[in-house]
């Protein structure tokens, strides 16, 4: 709606992975640096975590893109809401194996013989899961035996493990230190700088098109505050600030769009986290007041009452 008003070709903060637009921060550079060499050297078992919107997605469909032709076949799995015998079935037909056979030790031998035919032709197998914070601890055992698949020199399959947080939690607990222990390379991404930010949002509408700056240096700077420089939310952000410009008539995007935008996507959602918060603690007061009267306190309630009605008053003047 906005792009030929700007000068642009196309919308530059689509939320798809378009490797054109790909920016690498500092902290993502590393990542891949980490997953290359980890892949190259067939080092097995790696874990990449970071929030919800860093780019590790991104990231994978990069390492793929370079990865591509250069002796590699991937099995990509996005949705790990599987069964173990669904899950190995998906891994042979992602990497176009016939699925023969109707038992889980049947697509297993497919799985190992394809697996040393492909490393007699010296070719890498990648294994990647994303969203892997959602595996059900079943799976991952299967998973972590899959690591198994190995000759006297090397891994069969190399396997990255994509995920949030919780997925650091979920591998830390006591029936995982098996699985812990052939983790070889684990790293955690984190969202950009405020210089990077800036460099994102400037390299993205470069590709798209654009010829001058087209977001103030105070815009650029609070879609930085609130977006915590996650690049997903700052997509997200521009796209909805160059879409308030654009019904404003605005050929520069200011700060004050960039808190108008900022303030329907956000704003109404932490006031209510601060409402629920606040009804929380309030119960929890209550519940305090309530166990001194039915105790030897019962004196007290009165001006702990008044004191309590003063302090949580929404309506009291300051």
């Amino acid at each position: 709606m906005y792009e030929s008003f700007y000068g642009l070709k196309e919308n530059p903060f689509n939320v798809t992975p378009n490797p054109e637009y790909i920016y690498l921060g500092e902290n993502h550079r590393e990542a891949l640096a980490q997953l290359l060499y980890g892949v190259k050297e067939r080092k097995g078992f790696i874990v990449i975590t970071g929030e919800v919107g860093t780019g590790k997605t991104t990231l994978i469909h990069y390492l793929l893109d370079k990865m591509n032709g250069n002796h590699t076949k991937t099995a990509l799995l996005f949705n790990p809401k599987l069964t173990v015998d669904d899950f190995i079935q998906y891994i042979l037909k992602d990497l176009g194996v016939r699925v023969q056979g109707k038992t889980k030790g049947e697509y297993l031998h497919n799985l190992h013989r394809y697996l040393l035919y492909a490393y007699q032709r010296d070719e890498r197998v990648i294994l990647i899961v994303d969203e892997a914070q959602g595996l059900k601890p079943e799976l991952l055992e299967e998973i972590r035996l899959l690591s198994n698949l190995e000759t006297s020199r090397s891994k069969l399959l190399q396997i990255v493990l994509l995920g949030q947080p919780e997925l650091d939690k979920t591998l830390s607990q006591p029936g995982f230190r098996q699985l812990r222990q052939r983790i070889n390379l684990r790293y955690h991404l984190l969202p950009l700088s405020e210089k990077e930010t800036k460099e994102y949002i400037g390299k993205r509408l470069r590709i798209a098109g654009a010829k001058e700056p087209i977001f103030t240096e105070k815009a650029i700077k609070r879609i930085y505050l609130k977006s915590g420089g996650i690049p997903r939310l700052i997509n997200i952000l521009c796209d909805n600030a160059l879409l308030n410009g654009y019904a404003l008539d605005q050929r520069k995007v200011d700060e004050r769009s960039v808190k108008e935008v900022a303030k329907d996507l956000y704003l109404k959602k932490k006031s209510l986290r601060v409402w629920i918060l606040a009804l929380i603690s309030i119960g929890i007061v209550v519940g305090i007041l309530l166990f001194i009267y039915l105790g030897k306190g019962s004196h007290l309630l009165p001006p702990l009452m008044r004191i309590f009605s003063e302090t949580f008053d929404p309506f009291r003047k300051c």
